[in-house]
């Protein structure tokens, strides 16, 4: 397959990957190639970890974040080194034959950083992710979502909403790259507390999921190496849904399911890609900390008690085909 001038093998491309729709494994790369130009906008130029479906949404899945060799010489990489000692390198998609690729390799959906590769410590976004756990409505995501709004306009930044493509919600605050992570999760936080003031009875910003009294509007996910299915990525559920850019006249309206992997290349040319100036409109944090009355150092932690936490079988789960790890919703 030729994409922008370069070869890409792909493979098994007759494979059914979601089984309802009868949509293959060729129909996920060729999805990718076809919105490319809106998708890149968001994906290009940050860190790539890969969770890879060999076998479509029924079958078992890994993450993967180390770029597999070989892989094709045009592909960019970036040297990760973690506080632990680790290191990885990453892909780093920048063209539509990078998402070709990526796509071949059962990469159903994209998960990206937060941050960029010439400077990974610091993200180019906040976000706010809208978390329902059973028994709360789609209806409270978006009252809560409409919230959000209502704070991020009084403090003065703009802010572009998302389907997750999943069960939950994305609001993306775009920033000028000058903080690191940990400060930008406490304006992040801060930020969850004043919307979950103006929707307490359906709102929380409790972590622990036994007894939460609400829809959890988590903060927390602006954090190094964190990643979430970025903004028209497929997601493996059933239908195909895509994690979809709205206007924030949409929102009140929006169904998750309303966007899917056949019906958003006719949306695109519908209304175009609706974050096309998100990024010419990224504001400085720095003048929040005083707004929102947050200090400008890190809180201290306590050490966690109890046992070690298994995060490895949190995060890669124990049943087939189940997921963990922070952008499942």
């Amino acid at each position: 397959m030729l994409v922008a001038g370069r070869e890409v093998a792909v493979t098994n491309a007759e494979k059914i990957f979601f089984p309802k729709p009868g949509i293959t494994k060729g129909d996920l790369v060729q999805y990718y190639v076809d919105v490319a130009g809106a998708v890149l906008h968001h994906v290009a130029r940050r860190p790539m970890q890969m969770k890879r479906h060999p076998n479509g949404v029924e079958g078992d899945f890994f993450y993967q974040k180390r770029v597999p060799n070989p892989h094709p010489e045009w592909l960019e990489t970036v040297h990760i080194s973690y506080p632990s000692g680790n290191e990885a390198d990453f892909p780093v998609v920048t063209d539509a034959a990078g998402l070709a690729w990526i796509a071949n390799l059962g990469c159903i959906e994209l998960h990206t950083w937060h941050s960029r590769v010439d400077a990974v410590t610091k993200p180019d976004y906040l976000l706010i992710d809208l978390d329902p756990s059973e028994g709360n409505p789609w209806s409270h995501v978006r009252e809560i979502a409409l919230a959000g709004k209502q704070v991020l306009d009084e403090l003065g930044v703009a802010s572009f909403p998302k389907t997750s493509g999943a069960t939950g919600f994305h609001i993306l605050v775009p920033i000028v790259r000058e903080l690191e992570f940990p400060l930008v999760r406490e304006i992040a936080r801060a930020i969850a507390k004043a919307i979950v003031k103006l929707v307490p009875t359906i709102a929380t910003t409790q972590w622990k999921v036994a007894g939460r009294p609400g829809v959890f509007v988590d903060y927390g996910q602006n954090a190094f190496d964190r990643t979430i299915a970025s903004a028209y990525s497929v997601r493996p559920v059933e239908d195909a849904r895509v994690s979809a850019p709205l206007r924030w006249d949409e929102v009140s309206d929006v169904e998750p399911g309303d966007f899917t992997l056949r019906t958003m290349r006719d949306r695109l040319a519908r209304v175009g890609e609706v974050t096309a100036g998100m990024w010419e409109r990224a504001v400085s944090l720095d003048p929040l900390f005083d707004t929102l009355k947050v200090k400008r150092a890190l809180p201290k932690r306590s050490p966690r008690k109890g046992p070690p936490r298994d995060w490895r079988a949190e995060y890669y789960g124990k049943a087939k085909g189940q997921q963990r790890g922070p952008s499942h919703r």
